[in-house]
């Protein structure tokens, strides 16, 4: 599983000569010859770095792409997520159980299901080959809710009811008990949700006609051999914010992933 990963950055600093022949070796021997590829450059060389930042400058601007896209979604998907989540969890109405229900359902939906609609309805108001076309429907996922409700439901009645009793209204107990409560779930939230909208590639693809608007996920699906050496650069720039938000966030994320039942 770390074989691809070593083999990105390892390549991301060799020259573009020696990337060629190290893959070149491979391409004419087959598999086999794999554990007798090169996986130390002759020299470490930083200039693939060099052409993707200063004069491949398409490479950085589709990575600014990604983050502009990535950061209103997992900022409002994690806000709406945290007030759904509550009240589905802790507040008592009419339909909770049906209109949860219709949110599992539309979590179980693939991607290519609801492709159609989305792509009428974005038309229809304008937002074709505009990022809100994509940023939009990402705000309003279900899975947040689904997600932040098992955490919701762990919280103690005997809190809520303590608070009521002290004169707190909804809002200060969503604010002061539910949120700081479900930390480790948010962190859990924030990077399921950095790692697939990050590497998104159908939806922009499908409502961004115009490549300036495309993130870098797009670009690195169309490996171009001419430019090999920069692509791994791309690669390493491109899995770079992945590694820090999960490193950075790893106590939270483990403890959500645990305490919200969710197995691999």
């Amino acid at each position: 599983m770390l074989m691809p990963v070593v083999l990105t950055v390892v390549s991301s600093l060799m020259t573009e000569r020696e990337v060629h022949a190290n893959f070149d070796m491979l391409g004419k021997s087959g598999a086999k010859e794999l554990v007798n590829m090169k996986w130390i450059p002759d020299w470490v060389s930083f200039a693939q770095y060099g052409k993707l930042l200063i004069k491949t400058t398409h490479y950085l601007h589709m990575f600014w792409n990604s983050v502009l896209m990535v950061a209103p979604i997992i900022i409002g998907q994690t806000v709406v997520a945290l007030l759904a989540a509550f009240a589905f969890a802790k507040l008592r109405f009419p339909l909770r159980e049906p209109l949860f229900l219709l949110y599992l359902i539309a979590m179980l939906m693939p991607f290519q299901v609801t492709l159609v609609p989305n792509y009428i309805m974005a038309d229809r108001l304008g937002l074709l080959n505009t990022t809100a076309s994509i940023i939009w429907p990402g705000i309003f996922g279900a899975f947040g809710v689904f997600l932040l409700r098992q955490f919701m439901l762990q919280i103690p009645t005997a809190y809520i009811e303590a608070a009521k009793m002290d004169g707190a209204g909804v809002l200060r107990i969503f604010g002061w008990i539910a949120v700081p409560m479900v930390k480790p779930g948010i962190a859990a939230l924030i990077v399921l949700l950095f790692t697939d909208y990050w590497n998104m590639v159908e939806q922009p693809i499908v409502f961004l006609q115009d490549e300036a608007l495309q993130p870098l996920s797009v670009i690195l699906s169309r490996v171009q051999d001419e430019t090999l050496g920069v692509m791994f650069a791309a690669s390493v720039l491109y899995m770079a914010p992945m590694l820090l938000l999960f490193f950075s966030m790893e106590q939270y994320f483990i403890e959500g992933i645990e305490l919200s039942g969710i197995k691999g």
